[in-house]
């Protein structure tokens, strides 16, 4: 299983799971695409885009499952991350959990496994 991660508001995930799909944050609609992360990208990206923010969830994908629609395109640093091009059915979700802040006020991952 090659797990990626979506880093998200919880209160969008709640709507999203009562929809069975998430069609994206605002800032995925707005660039055309879900954006996920690597277990080694996640935590950077979660100090970059959601700095201090304790009411976010993290769902874990399979990577292989989402076919045809995933694409790895260079970002930070030419680092090669996952896109998606559709709407991501909740049940691709292997699981979801809270990302709390630590007493650091950096995000606590734990471990990022199947």
């Amino acid at each position: 299983m090659n797990l990626i991660f979506k880093i998200v508001g919880a209160d969008e995930w709640r709507r999203a799971e009562k929809a069975g799909l998430f069609e994206g944050s605002a800032v995925d609609r707005a660039d055309g695409f879900i954006h996920f992360s690597t277990a080694d990208q996640a935590p950077e990206t979660a100090a970059k885009y959601f700095a201090g923010r304790g009411d976010l969830v993290l769902a874990a994908v399979d990577a292989e499952t989402l076919g045809e629609a995933l694409k790895w395109e260079p970002s930070r640093g030419g680092a090669l991350f996952p896109h998606l091009y559709a709407p991501l059915p909740i049940a691709a979700a292997h699981w979801v959990r809270p990302l709390p802040l630590g007493a650091d006020g950096k995000h606590v991952f734990g471990t990022l496994e199947a």
